[in-house]
């Protein structure tokens, strides 16, 4: 067992490297490797300066380490490229370090180049520093002698730690207001955690490129949960410039120095949410654990973790802000400290959220409202979703206002100014005189189950008149049924620029409500029914002559449209059918139009006459009378209210025209941020289109030299093709001549071979003639022997009968084998047909050679032995001859022969033997002609046996 001084640390310190590529989408993983043992560190950001700050260590002792300097064992750090998505690495380089540099005494970090570096243009590096260490706690008996594992801490942990458990949680002690970390004998300090969120900057990068600013809502704030408990803060209105007031929110922690920094350790990320209503626009993590790096001396002073740090988007978008330049990433300035209670900080404008009611959610307070300087504008029309600008519908606006203005100021001076003191409003020389009417024709399919009281309402500023246009009385409406307004038709006559109707009508549908009438429950809106009027301006132009005879043209449109919900826009609640009709009356002859309210419900009653004298009285100067000094305070008064009417509507056009101003900043602001987005993703893009544009280049020219190497490949297995199909044509025609060749000499070999045949064949018929002849001999000879009654020569006679059996039984078997041959040689003659049809084939040609060769042989033997034989049968026909010579000198030499009646009783045994025989004989060739037994079976050997014995007995007899 090693001794507590012989254990070592072998630590490989990985600081920083520089020179490497920027890609938002991969990290930075360094794997070391030592003796089959390999650590890594935790994946970073890969840029320019990656920051790894990791310190890996193994442990072994001087004997171990000593082994390994003298097999020169390396340590090896290979640095990978991991994707974030689909996690997977490539190699970007490594580096080799030597053990035998490696001291026990402080060394300085070096730069290491990357070796087989995919980055060769840049030639990326890594400080990497190398040292000894011993270790001071001992070492457990390991067989193997050497493990790898993290460096352990340089500082000898407190005591109170060996008594936590292995995860630390934060308790909320309500009554004290407090959260207890680790035990409360152990732990009593009390600290201080503050989360301040102090600006924001570019929080415009967060929205999309195709979403207006304006179109996210008006109310954005800063989410985040410390400790369990949710913090907003104070909601700001614009993300071009959000103005919000800084804020601390504060919790107490009763804990002791060392088990705060190992709680803080163990915490996730802190995580900040730009929100809006309920959803997230982004989100960034502030690491608490690095508070616990920083939290040496917190009697002296607080520890503190400050930045702007960069709000990514949720990852269910495919935008990465990350990709954008530094000055344009949207960021937070976020500062985290930790402090001892008795440590004041000074902070000004800011508030503090205790803990002692765990508060759920601080809910988000209103701006401070200032109470207006001067005369307020007229409140702005709510934001449609119809408009295009707020701009345009505050100057359609602006001659309704002058109009309402000019009523009040004659109603306030009496009824006598009505027709003097009307407003008039100028007409440009290029206007056109139109008249607009629409008639709503019928509603229909009604989808609630109940009926209504419908009231169809609608109002279109463009026409001149602020006051609604209303269908009465109410139209009880049915499901499923069609009903037709009354009082639906409506005109409108009005001045305006071609342009700007057609601009208008465009832009600006005509919105029909669907009122329900109930005397109950007051009015219910039903839906509403969005009218375009821009088909209108397509429609066909009708020619028509006016009261006055001018000409006039007419377009008209009829359509049916959907009326939606007001609630959901997506439900359909009836239809609405109407007609159209748009009169253009030509240029407007009148350069001044007097505006009438059309709001106004009763008109004003016209001045009385002054009553006149009972009498005549005395002449008096027109000056002077009653009637004179009151229309001249009239007109005097009239001019006093002209004045304040110019100068109200002046202040009015001013506040307009502020307004307009601060709308005009407010969106050039929004087009500026939404400039800048547009020219970074485009850059990005063009960057991207380069690469792409290039790596296109790079595969044509592949593409090329690929093809002109295929076309060069072709050439040469096209002129190989060639050269091979002459070559196979002219072996061709060589195996066509040999076997032509061939085939002439087979035919020449037949031509003998029939010759052949005809002369055995005629050699046999001349042997069938003469062996017809010998019998007939044979046969006479026979007869002329039965005549006499030799009993001695009967049995002699009798065995060469079974003799000549025998050899007709032969020479039937020999025919019987020239039959078989017969058979032989048709089937040759049949083989030699086949091999004509099998003339290219130089193999069997050959064999079907030696085949024929063979077949004549063998029928040449055939007729020798067929010869033999039959010189055999002649010589012993002669032989019998002889001795039927011999015999009849013996019976002329012997005398006479006995009487007659002695040989009658022994001629019977002697033709019974020789039935015995033939049978015996006929059952054995029977035997034979099965082809089942053959000589050697024991059957026929035991009818052998039977006949040699039956022939013996015939003889003896």
């Amino acid at each position: 067992m090693a001794s507590k001084s012989d254990q070592l640390l072998v630590v490989v310190s990985i600081l920083e490297g520089r020179h490497f590529p920027r890609s938002p989408r991969l990290s930075l993983v360094v794997r070391a490797s030592f003796d089959g043992e390999q650590l890594a560190t935790d994946p970073v950001e890969h840029r320019d300066q990656p920051l790894f700050s990791t310190e890996l260590a193994w442990e072994l002792d001087r004997r171990t380490l000593h082994q390994h300097r003298l097999q020169r064992t390396p340590i090896k750090l290979q640095c990978f490229a991991v994707d974030s998505e689909t996690k997977r690495s490539e190699s970007v380089g490594y580096v080799v370090l030597d053990l035998r540099s490696v001291h026990e005494a402080q060394q300085e970090p070096r730069w290491f180049p990357l070796l087989s570096s995919r980055y060769t243009k840049l030639r990326p590096a890594l400080l990497v520093g190398a040292a000894l260490e011993s270790d001071a706690k001992p070492a457990e008996p390991s067989p193997d002698g050497f493990k790898a594992k993290k460096a352990p801490p340089r500082r000898g942990a407190p005591a109170a730690s060996e008594l936590l458990p292995a995860r630390l949680e934060a308790t909320l002690v309500p009554e004290q207001g407090f959260h207890q970390v680790g035990p409360a004998d152990l732990c009593s300090d009390m600290f201080v955690l503050s989360v301040t969120v102090a600006f924001a900057t570019k929080l415009e990068q967060l929205i999309p490129s195709t979403t207006k600013l304006s179109a996210e809502g008006s109310g954005f704030f800063f989410y985040y949960s410390l400790l369990g408990n949710d913090i907003t803060s104070e909601p700001f209105g614009s993300l071009l410039s959000p103005d919000f007031e800084p804020e601390r929110a504060s919790v107490r922690i009763r804990s002791s120095k060392q088990v705060l920094r190992a709680f803080l350790s163990q915490q996730p990320a802190l995580q900040i949410h730009l929100c809006c209503g309920t959803r997230s626009l982004g989100g960034t993590d502030v690491p608490l654990a690095a508070l616990s790096a920083v939290c040496e001396d917190l009697e002296n002073k607080a520890a503190t973790v400050e930045g702007a740090f960069v709000l990514q988007p949720p990852e269910r978008t495919n935008r990465a802000p990350s990709a954008l330049p530094a000055d344009l990433q949207p960021t937070v300035g976020v500062a985290v400290t930790l402090r001892r209670e008795e440590v004041t900080l000074k902070s000004l404008g800011t508030k503090e959220a205790r803990s002692d009611p765990p508060a759920a959610k601080r809910p988000p307070s209103s701006p401070p409202t200032r109470p207006p300087s001067g005369p307020l504008p007229p409140p702005l029309p709510p934001p449609s979703s119809h408009t295009e600008s707020e701009a345009e519908s505050l100057l359609e606006e602006l001659p309704v206002q002058q109009q309402q203005g000019r009523t009040e100021a004659v109603a306030e001076g009496g009824a006598s100014s009505v027709s003097v003191s009307a407003p008039k409003v100028s007409v440009p020389s290029s206007a056109h005189h139109y008249c607009f009417s629409l008639d709503l024709r019928g509603l229909r399919n009604l989808s609630p189950t109940h009926a209504i009281a419908a009231t169809l309402r609608y109002s279109y500023h463009f026409f001149g008149s602020a006051a609604p246009i209303m269908t009465r009385p109410p139209l009880e409406l049915q499901r499923n049924a069609e009903a037709s307004p009354p009082q639906s038709y409506c005109a409108f006559d009005f001045a305006a620029l071609p342009q700007q109707l057609q601009d208008t009508f465009l832009r600006v549908p005509l919105v029909v409500e669907v009122w329900h009438r109930d005397s109950t429950s007051g009015d219910q809106l039903i839906g509403r029914a969005s009218l375009q009027l821009s088909p209108l301006l397509s429609c066909e132009r009708t020619r028509l002559l006016s009261a006055a005879g001018e000409p006039s043209w007419r377009q008209t449109h009829q359509d049916r449209v959907a009326v939606v919900a007001a609630q959901r826009a997506s439900e359909k609640v009836a239809e609405l059918s109407y007609v159209a009709t748009l009169e253009d009356f030509g240029l407007v002859k009148a350069r001044e139009v007097v505006v009438v309210d059309s709001s106004q419900s009763e008109p004003v009653a016209p001045a009385q006459p002054a009553p006149h004298p009972a009498a005549p009285g005395p002449s008096v100067a027109p000056r002077d009378t009653l009637e004179y000094r009151t229309a001249l305070e009239l007109e005097l008064w009239k001019e006093e209210q002209e004045d304040l009417f110019d100068d109200q509507l002046r202040r009015k056009e001013l506040s307009h025209m502020k307004a307009l101003a601060l709308e005009w900043r407010r969106r050039d602001g929004e087009r500026e941020a939404l400039v800048q987005k547009k020219e970074a993703e485009f850059n990005a893009l063009e960057e991207t289109l380069q690469r792409t544009l290039s790596d296109l280049e790079t595969r044509e020219k592949q593409l090329a030299e690929a093809e002109l190497e295929t076309r060069r490949l072709q050439k040469e297995l096209q002129a190989e093709h060639d050269l091979a199909h002459r070559e196979l044509q002219e072996a061709g025609r060589r195996l066509q001549q040999d076997c032509d060749h061939r085939v002439a000499l087979e035919k020449d070999k037949v031509r003998q071979v029939e010759e052949e045949r005809v002369r055995l064949l005629q050699q046999m018929s001349d042997a069938d003639v003469r062996y017809k002849q010998l019998e007939k001999e044979f046969q006479l000879f026979r007869e002329q022997q039965n005549v006499r009654p030799e009993f001695r020569l009967q049995s002699e006679v009798n065995l060469l009968t079974l003799e000549k059996v025998e050899l007709e039984r032969k020479l039937e078997s020999t025919t019987k084998s020239k039959l078989h041959y017969k058979q032989q040689w048709g089937r040759a003659l049949k083989e030699l047909a086949r091999f004509k049809q099998r003339e290219q084939e130089n193999a069997m040609t050959r064999l079907k050679k030696q085949q024929a060769e063979l077949e004549a042989m063998r029928l040449r033997y055939l007729a020798t032995e067929q010869k033999e034989a039959v010189q055999l049968e002649r010589r012993e026909l002669d032989d019998i001859k002889n001795q039927l010579n011999r015999l009849k000198q013996q019976e002329n030499s012997l005398g006479p022969a006995p009487s007659s009646a002695g040989p009658a009783p022994t001629r019977s045994p002697n033709e019974g033997a020789e039935e015995h025989l033939s049978r015996l004989l006929e059952e054995r060739d029977t035997l034979l002609r099965t082809g089942v037994y053959t000589h050697e079976d024991r059957i026929i050997s035991e009818l052998n046996r039977q006949i040699q014995g039956a022939m013996r007995e015939g003889a003896e007899l």
